[in-house]
C-alpha cells in the first residue's frame, strides 16, 4: 500500500510485501529503500526519516557512475554538465535520483513508477522513464526501462545502487564471487584509464572472503548462465543482471562513514563509468526507441 508521508524526506514510502519478504521504494528518485526477507535485513537501506545517503538504493539514470568534468560531446555539439561531485570535478549519477517519480501501476507485491526526465542545459533530451519493483517466490526483481520521447538520438545508461546487508564480520569476513573476467582501471578521480584481466586481489571469479582488500572497481567482460543471466554471490544473498548490463561496479564504502565496510555495493551498469565521453558500453536511443533492462536480489541468510 502507499503510506502518504510526502513529507518525508524521500516523500511517499511504497511498501511491497509477498510471503515473507518486504519492501519499500520512494516515491523521490523511484528508488529502494528498504528490502527485508524472513525477517533479516537484504539490504543495507535507510530510515523513512533520512535522505538516502551515499547513493543508497537509487536509480543512476541517464549515466551511472562519473563524467569527468562533467563534459562529453554527441553528435557534434559539445555538452556541460553541473559538477555534482565537485572535490573531484565530475558529474555523478545521473539527473534523476532527487527528482518525484509518480505512480503507474500499483499491487501488494508490484509497484510500476513513471517519469519524464524534460531537457536541461547539458542534457536538452526528453525520456519517458519506468521502473518496475516486484517481488515473488524468487526475490526481488527491477525492470529499468526509457523511451526517447525527443526529436534527436539520446545518449542514455543506467545504473542501480543497492548496498547489500551483510554479516557482523562486515565486508572482511564476507565471501564474495564476482564472475568478471577484466576489471577496469581508474585514477584517482574514478575514471577509468585502462583495462586488464583480473587477477591476485581483484579476482572473486572463485568464492573467498574479501578480507583487508578495497574495492571501488568496475568489473565486466561477465561470465554467465544459459539465460544470459550474471550472478554475484554475497554471502547467502545473489545480485542478478540480464545481458543489458554489462558492467558491475563493486564498492566495500571506504572512505564513506554510513556505510564504509558494513555493507558491499554491487552496482548492474548498462556501461563503464565515464561511457559519455570514451562511450564504453553507451547506448544511443534513437527517437521512439526504447531500452529495458531487468536486475534482482535472491535473497538468503543474512547475518
Amino acid at each position: 500500500m502507499v503510506v502518504p508521508r510526502a513529507a518525508l524526506p524521500s516523500s511517499e514510502q511504497i511498501e511491497l510485501t509477498h510471503g515473507d519478504q518486504a519492501a519499500v521504494v520512494t516515491e523521490l528518485g523511484a528508488g529502494l529503500r528498504a528490502y527485508a526477507a524472513a525477517g533479516r535485513d537484504v539490504l543495507d537501506g535507510y530510515r523513512e526519516d533520512e535522505l538516502a545517503s551515499s547513493g543508497r538504493g537509487q536509480l543512476l539514470i541517464p549515466w551511472p557512475n562519473r563524467i569527468q568534468d562533467g563534459v562529453y560531446e554527441h553528435d557534434g555539439r559539445h555538452y556541460q554538465l553541473d559538477l555534482s561531485e565537485p572535490a573531484r570535478s565530475n558529474a555523478i549519477h545521473g539527473l534523476v535520483r532527487w527528482s518525484s517519480w509518480s505512480i503507474a501501476e500499483q499491487a501488494s507485491d508490484r509497484v510500476v513508477l513513471e517519469h519524464v526526465l524534460r531537457p536541461r542545459p547539458g542534457y536538452p533530451f526528453t525520456l519517458e522513464l519506468r521502473v518496475e519493483y516486484a517481488l515473488s517466490d524468487d526475490g526481488l526483481g527491477v525492470a529499468v526501462g526509457a523511451t526517447n520521447a525527443g526529436p534527436d538520438a539520446a545518449p542514455y545508461g543506467a545504473g542501480a545502487h543497492p548496498y547489500l546487508a551483510l554479516g557482523p564480520g562486515g565486508v572482511d569476513e564476507t565471501v564474495l564471487q564476482v564472475p568478471a573476467r577484466t576489471v577496469l582501471e581508474a585514477d584517482e578521480r574514478g575514471i577509468p584509464v585502462g583495462s586488464s584481466p583480473v587477477a591476485e586481489e581483484l579476482d572473486f571469479r572463485s568464492p573467498r572472503t574479501v578480507g583487508a582488500t578495497r574495492l571501488d572497481h568496475c568489473f565486466t567482460d561477465l561470465e554467465r548462465d544459459e539465460d544470459a543471466i550474471a550472478r554475484v554471490a554475497v554471502g547467502e544473498t545473489t545480485l542478478w543482471a540480464d545481458a543489458n548490463f554489462p558492467y558491475l561496479m563493486v564498492f566495500t564504502g571506504d572512505g564513506l562513514p554510513d556505510v564504509e565496510r558494513r555493507s558491499l555495493a554491487v552496482e548492474p551498469m548498462t556501461c563503464a563509468p565515464n561511457a559519455f565521453r570514451s562511450g564504453a558500453g553507451l547506448i544511443r536511443l534513437e527517437p521512439g526507441e526504447t531500452h529495458e533492462g531487468i536486475w534482482g536480489i535472491t535473497p538468503g541468510k543474512v547475518g
